[in-house]
């Protein structure tokens, strides 16, 4: 048997210590005596970024974003940086490639006449010191999985090693007021890869998607302590980097060069900005036992749903029909808004019979065959007139006393007025 001592380690100030000029010392105090700061947000000179970061960044703010690989994760924060003030410092911390690869990169974007920092580390007392030294106002750890502390024995990546690589660099950006960002890798499923703790950790989670052969890419706010959440940015890839794509409206949009059946125009809403998307249907004779059902871009039990509405309350039955439901380019949608156009789609196709290609529609349906209203009609209806959209089937809770100038607004209660209308 042989006795180790174990030296007693100096206990770790809190997370808040030395911030906003308190002191390290943990007393409760009043909430009244709290010194409330107002939040000055700096644009990243990116206004789809800013969009979903709640309109800039904010000082000691923490952005979490994470994608698939190769989704330009890495590129849109090279893109950032080289935006920023030029009196800021920044620094860009990378675990996962070389200072060449970097400069490479920032060749290709044109961005290469910057005067951001690179530091090659993944040790993170080693990264906290530079940082230290260096005093950026913004910087960005690529990856929080390439980060270990020599604290843990475990490996980088581990659950252990991320979240105390991820306290230490929150607890930093706390103190001194620095703008960090943390590039996080998902697992197979599409989560973020580590502890799920990481994202209560921050102050905000990004996720960026988009279809492997598509340019198309969405960043989406799922989590935001300075800003509204499931805001949308949209994005298209080049060869020079991404691209804003300020009317997405007009990219989900497909213009056909004549009416098409089983095509309706929805007007959905992505956090706070309207969104016009195609939803489209296919009817066709079923040979099984059991008709297939098929949603992409929409939920499937609710499609179900639907279609057992459709029969109820429209006498239109189903039980023998193949159907197939899709939002075109990609879009997820998660409201109930949908329910209305893609009934009438799904109408449309079976009876081939086109809708007018200038015809947008909104709204809920309940089970008993009422149509509810949604949330925002307004800001919907002035997005399709913005659109050139000419007519607009809406829940009549929703239709405004003074419509916009050039748009019919056609105000339905019921299943089957709409059906009828169309």
């Amino acid at each position: 048997m042989e006795e180790t001592r174990v030296e007693a380690k100096a206990p770790r100030p809190g997370r808040f210590a030395g911030f906003a000029g308190e002191g390290g010392e943990a007393r409760p105090i009043p909430l009244a005596e709290v010194r409330v700061q107002s939040e000055t947000k700096t644009p990243t000179g990116i206004s789809e970024l800013d969009r979903v970061l709640g309109g800039g960044l904010v000082k000691g703010s923490v952005v979490l974003i994470g994608g698939d690989p190769g989704i330009g994760k890495s590129t849109l924060l090279l893109q950032m940086m080289a935006r920023l003030p030029p009196d800021w410092p920044t620094l860009y911390v990378t675990g996962e490639e070389s200072p060449q690869q970097l400069g490479l990169r920032a060749q290709r974007l044109g961005i290469g006449e910057t005067g951001m920092k690179v530091l090659t580390e993944t040790c993170i007392e080693r990264v906290l010191a530079a940082a230290q030294a260096e005093a950026p106002q913004v910087a960005v750890i690529d990856s929080i999985q390439t980060m270990y502390t020599e604290d843990l024995q475990s490996a980088p990546g581990s659950v252990a090693q991320v979240r105390e690589s991820a306290a230490q660099l929150v607890q930093y950006a706390k103190r001194t007021g620095t703008r960090l960002f943390l590039v996080g890798h998902v697992t197979k499923e599409g989560a973020l890869a580590g502890p799920r703790v990481l994202e209560h950790m921050v102050d905000t989670v990004l996720y960026f998607e988009g279809e492997s052969g598509s340019q198309l890419r969405m960043v989406r706010s799922f989590k935001n302590r300075f800003g509204a959440v499931n805001e949308l940015g949209v994005f298209a890839m080049t060869d020079k980097g991404l691209r804003e794509v300020n009317n997405p409206s007009a990219i989900f949009l497909s213009r056909h060069a004549e009416p098409v059946s089983g095509s309706v125009i929805l007007v959905t809403r992505e956090g706070s900005r309207p969104l016009l998307v195609e939803v489209q249907a296919l009817v066709d004779t079923s040979s099984l036992a059991n008709p297939r059902r098929l949603a992409l871009g929409l939920e499937q039990n609710r499609l179900g749903m639907l279609l057992a509405v459709l029969h109820r309350h429209g006498g239109i039955a189903m039980y023998d029909q193949d159907v197939y439901v899709n939002v075109v380019g990609g879009v997820r949608i998660t409201e109930t808004v949908a329910d209305l156009p893609v009934l009438l789609a799904i109408l449309s196709s079976l009876r081939d019979r086109p809708i007018s290609s200038r015809l947008a529609a909104f709204g809920e349906i309940g089970l008993a065959g009422e149509v509810r209203p949604v949330p925002n009609g307004l800001d919907r209806l002035q997005e399709a007139v913005k659109q050139g959209f000419n007519r607009v089937v809406l829940p009549r809770a929703n239709a405004p006393k003074h419509p916009p100038a050039g748009v019919e607004v056609v105000a339905v209660s019921r299943l089957r007025e709409a059906l009828e209308l169309v």
